[in-house]
C-alpha cells in the first residue's frame, strides 16, 4: 500500500498517525517514515479494515444499550 492510501485510510479512521502508532505499539518515527518511503507494511490495510468494523460493533452496541437503558460495569 503506498502512502496516499495509508492517509486516506487514517483519515476514513479517525486516526492520525501518532494515534495510530500508539494503538499499534509502534514508535511514531517507524510510521512516519512510510511516507518518505511510499512503502506501507501489508498488514497495515487490514488492521485498519479491522479497526473499523470494530468501531462500528461498539457504536452499534452502545446505541442498543443506551435505548435498553442497560448499565454495564465496566470494573
Amino acid at each position: 500500500m503506498d502512502n496516499n492510501k495509508f492517509v486516506k485510510l487514517l483519515k476514513e479512521s479517525n486516526l492520525n498517525k501518532k494515534e495510530f502508532s500508539e494503538k499499534t505499539k509502534l514508535a511514531y518515527s517507524t510510521v512516519g517514515n512510510w511516507a518518505t518511503s511510499n512503502n506501507v507494511p501489508d498488514w497495515v490495510e487490514s488492521w485498519l479494515e479491522n479497526y473499523n468494523k470494530v468501531k462500528a460493533y461498539d457504536d452499534i452496541k452502545e446505541k442498543i444499550l443506551e435505548i435498553e437503558n442497560i448499565k454495564i460495569k465496566t470494573s
